[in-house]
């Protein structure tokens, strides 16, 4: 027996010294770099010209294949995908996708989307990319290899809306942080939203980047303070104090403004169909706010006392229609706190919250 746990001691130890060996090899090795093959682009094979839809975005908008590199010995590579504007040579390559270890990759219409237009193409007008493959070895991926270059000529879009910015005596003068107001479709120009004003406003666009500041192109009234807007030789705008919906067209170039102040009615309020509940309006978060006791019944928001301006709720999802016919219903008596938030142009919500 003795000499058997003899025998298996000396197996071990010899184990140990192969191993350590072949560790101590794999760590001095040194790969000529210049013979490592790959990878290899097979999909696609030529430059590509793919218009993005937001109505396909959940879509495959393109699968890219590539032959696995080749280090010259058996080892686990990893990929990593690039993209670049076309012409900068790489300089700040975007990272498109988590890195792999297959030699396959797929982009929905949506991530692809996001990557163009974070690289810096513009909406809805064709631009190109460069695209590359980066294969490496190594914990610190200290051994690469690159791909051939791809340019593939991408149109992307947006779902955010052109924005004018409204800067005024109600928050200094600002653009950058300025509320803003939006138009109802890219290309259109009839913008519309609700701020608080106070006294003198103007309106600002942005500049190529999305930037709102001065010494962009910027809108005032003409001087007769009846609506007229003109980009040369401007006046500000006034207003007296309050919330208004207001409204620009910056190819008719006209503006208008309408106060209005808001409240609940309906057959779960205390005033039934008959009068108003008015709603505060909270200046340090934008919203308007009322805590109230409600019965179960119905309700709506609107303005100025009065059916002119109104809001409903068409599929109970927390988003305002104007003028809507559907109520929106309250299931139970309580105490409610409503907000009525419309800081978010062409996207008016509210909450209502049993307390």
């Amino acid at each position: 027996m003795k000499n058997t746990y003899i025998k298996i001691a000396k197996a071990i130890a010899m184990m140990a010294l192969v191993l350590t060996a072949s560790c101590s090899e794999d760590a001095n090795l040194v790969l000529d770099t210049s013979q490592v093959v790959g990878p290899q682009l097979l999909n696609p094979t030529s430059s590509v010209d793919l218009e993005l839809k937001i109505q396909d975005e959940t879509k495959t908008a393109t699968t890219l294949v590539w032959k696995a590199s080749d280090f010259g010995y058996d080892t686990e590579v990893t990929y990593t995908i690039e993209l670049a504007l076309a012409g900068t040579n790489f300089e700040s390559p975007v990272v498109a996708g988590q890195t792999t270890n297959q030699t396959f990759y797929t982009w929905t219409v949506d991530q692809l989307n996001t990557l163009a237009i974070g690289v810096g193409l513009p909406a809805f007008q064709k631009g190109n990319l460069e695209l590359r493959i980066v294969s490496s070895i190594g914990s610190q991926n200290s051994v690469q290899s690159v791909s051939d270059v791809l340019t593939i000529a991408i149109t992307p879009y947006t779902a955010q809306l052109p924005a004018l910015s409204v800067p005024g005596n109600h928050q200094g003068w600002d653009p950058g942080t300025a509320p803003l107001i939006a138009s109802s479709a890219f290309g259109e120009t009839d913008y519309e939203g609700y701020v608080w004003l106070d006294g003198e406003f103007k309106f600002v666009e942005p500049d190529a980047n999305g930037v709102y500041a001065w010494g962009n192109i910027d809108y005032g009234d003409d001087g007769s303070f009846s609506g007229i807007l003109t980009a040369d030789g401007e006046s500000n705008a006034q207003a007296a104090t309050g919330h208004y919906f207001v409204q620009v067209n910056t190819t008719t170039l006209v503006y208008a403004i309408a106060k209005y102040d808001w409240g609940i009615i309906g057959s779960a309020t205390a005033g039934g169909w008959d009068a108003d509940q008015d709603m505060m309006y909270n200046a340090s978060t934008g919203v308007w706010e009322l805590t109230t006791d409600l019965v179960a019944g119905e309700l709506k928001f609107r303005a100025n006392d009065g059916w002119d301006w109104n809001y409903g709720d068409e599929d109970a999802d927390g988003i305002l229609d104007f003028n809507a016919g559907t109520n929106i219903a309250i299931a139970e008596a309580g105490n409610y706190t409503i907000v009525l938030d419309l800081t978010t142009p062409r996207s008016y919500t509210y909450t209502i919250t049993k307390n």
